[in-house]
């Protein structure tokens, strides 16, 4: 069988040269199944994903295991982890005690979870929004001092499936707080994948219009309606260059009913890959993960990319074993 393809490049101005891919699968992909993945193979998925070329993996959560059961496992998984030279391995932590765990564990970098609206804020972390940030001001600012990265995500930044549209002013306000509170980044979440190209690019120009660059701005999107790569490639032309995807597209959101799952990281490289976009990653390698993963799981992969290359990946793989 002859190789498996590749995508055709033609190169389009406004994009990028390089774009790096904020792989959240082990993350935000497997806190959503509905049985519990070992430690071992969490850690596996992780080392995978690394070796492919990825140089950020998020890798666990520290928040409280009667929230999130799938991801109790934190300080295993971080145990067993082969940490590569350039990789960066970040981890979720919703307070000063997921923090003091996260660095017990040797995280370099932390992710806080704060939300756009006031409603899902309540349901999330059972806080009000204002209550939410305060509660998130000494975590960052012991994660600073200590030396990690740190990045916040606001979630529902697009609609809320209780709040209805979500004001872009409103998504501004949160993140210009977290960012004067020293969160390095901002991660602009499609909770519910309802987000459109043109309401994409109309927050993303009042954040610019705040002073925000876009070198400090990602974008997670959901794909409900199959919007989710659409919007990316919209916020990368823009002049976003941290994207996040999950391989082989696992997960959601446990806390909201109607978010369905992530971009798919191999549906990301490929059109990346045909605009002439660096990732650094080998789609084969990555492709065979995913089907290793999809395999663990016990169903196929939704990635339209999984799907297309899978077995010519693993007839590439009998045929040169090593």
């Amino acid at each position: 069988m002859s190789p498996a393809p590749q995508p055709a490049v033609h190169r389009r101005p406004g994009f990028p040269a390089r774009v790096r891919i904020w792989e959240v699968g082990p993350r935000d992909g497997l806190q959503n199944e509905p049985t519990v993945v070992a430690p071992e193979v969490k850690a596996a998925l992780v080392d995978r994903l690394a070796a492919a070329g990825l140089s950020v993996v998020e890798a666990t959560s520290f928040v409280n295991p009667a929230w999130v059961p799938q991801l109790a496992d934190a300080e295993e998984v971080m145990a067993r982890l082969t940490r590569r030279p350039g990789v960066r391995y970040p981890v979720l932590v919703p307070n000063v005690a997921g923090l003091e765990r996260a660095m017990a564990s040797g995280a370099t970098d932390v992710c806080v979870f704060a939300s756009a609206t006031e409603t899902f804020a309540r349901r999330n972390l059972n806080r009000s929004r204002d209550e939410a940030l305060a509660m998130f001001e000494p975590v960052v600012a012991e994660a600073k001092a200590a030396g990690l990265g740190v990045r916040a995500y606001v979630s529902m930044c697009f609609g809320d499936p209780w709040e209805g549209d979500v004001p872009v002013a409103e998504v501004r306000s949160v993140g210009e707080r977290l960012l004067a509170m020293g969160c390095d980044e901002l991660s602009l979440g499609d909770t519910i994948g309802v987000a459109t190209t043109g309401q994409v690019l109309e927050l993303l120009d009042a954040l610019e219009e705040a002073g925000v660059g876009m070198d400090r701005v990602a974008v997670h999107f959901h794909d409900t309606y199959g919007q989710a790569l659409a919007n990316s490639l919209a916020a990368v032309e823009r002049g976003v260059t941290t994207v996040d995807a999950s391989a082989g597209g696992i997960g959601g959101c446990p806390f909201a009913k109607s978010a369905t799952g992530n971009l798919a990281t191999e549906d990301l490289c490929w059109a990346l890959a045909g605009l002439g976009v660096e990732t650094g990653v080998d789609l084969v390698q990555l492709v065979a993960t995913s089907a290793w993963m999809a395999s663990v799981l016990g169903r196929p992969s939704p990635s339209k990319a999984v799907q297309a290359l899978a077995d010519r990946v693993a007839s590439e793989k009998r045929e040169d074993p090593t």
